[in-house]
């Protein structure tokens, strides 16, 4: 077997053994606990300590590519808000935000046997571009930017929305964010600029970037990052969800790529030595 055919054959291994690593936690799922980190514990405490029948705003700012890490953690904090007492209202500074926000609904409506009422318990106004104009329009007037939401109910004739003139008169803004515009525009207009208290969910890879952010000024009350952060979010709230299953097979695979780095680390070391001790040799 030629050097080239062997290094094909390796890689098929690796292939094989992460996917039989990655499938096998799904199908037998391992039961991992995940240790509750502040800053989650920040968000949701943010959740839990707004009083019942407040009204609140979550902002779905991302598309499919990020789903499956922002997606577990909107449906967390849904879930969350209802069982407070929370009225939702969704917005989206991403087009397919809108979108995301009826799945994430539909899906938690479940676990409550389909008793929240649209218009009274939640309402989904759409997507609007403008990105950090739109959130300080907002500021001034809520009708005015959105006249109707994505079922072309007018504002004024939705129930829940009636004491609501502009985006201070939500209890807390919840962004969940792949990129801009997103959670950072929400910190500078709805938390510097209205004094509303702002968490928000991102990817991981994105998460250390909003980290200033919580700081002794609270401009950001939490943060969610990534899948992990939603698996925290589901402990807290007493049960394993799509992001408590699904860290069993990451962390499977994150262990397995370690020790697969380790064991290329040592091939390479004895390749170098190898060739090291033939050059003494024909020296």
């Amino acid at each position: 077997m030629t050097s080239k055919e062997r290094t094909v054959l390796e890689r098929r291994i690796v292939f094989l053994v992460l996917a039989i690593a990655v499938a096998l936690p799904l199908v037998f799922p391992l039961g991992l606990k995940t240790q509750v980190t502040p800053l989650t514990e920040k968000a949701y405490n943010l959740v839990e300590s707004a009083p019942s029948g407040s009204v609140v705003l979550l902002s779905f700012d991302y598309d499919p590519s990020t789903v499956t890490e922002l997606q577990p953690m909107a449906q967390a904090v849904i879930e969350h808000a209802w069982k407070k007492g929370h009225r939702i209202i969704a917005t989206a500074m991403w087009p397919q935000g809108s979108q995301m926000a009826d799945m994430a609904f539909a899906d938690v409506q479940k676990k409550f046997d389909n008793s929240k009422e649209y218009g009274l318990d939640y309402i989904n106004l759409g997507y609007k571009v403008g990105g950090m104009v739109t959130m300080q329009a907002m500021g001034r007037s809520m009708e005015a930017v959105y006249p109707k939401d994505m079922s072309g109910l007018d504002y004024k004739d939705i129930p829940m929305l009636s004491g609501i003139k502009s985006l201070q008169n939500v209890k807390y803004v919840f962004s969940f964010s792949a990129g801009d515009p997103g959670l950072t525009h929400w910190i500078m207009v709805a938390r510097d600029k209205y004094g509303i208290p702002v968490a928000g969910g991102t990817t991981a890879v994105s998460a250390p970037g909003f980290l200033p952010f919580v700081n002794d000024q609270m401009q950001l009350h939490g943060l969610l990052g990534g899948l992990k952060a939603a698996a925290e979010y589901e402990f807290l709230l007493g049960y394993e969800g799509a992001a408590s299953l699904n860290m069993n097979p990451q962390s499977v695979a994150h262990v397995l790529i370690l020790i697969l780095i380790a064991i290329g680390n040592v091939k390479a070391w004895r390749k170098r030595k190898t060739i090291q001790q033939e050059a003494r040799k024909n020296a």
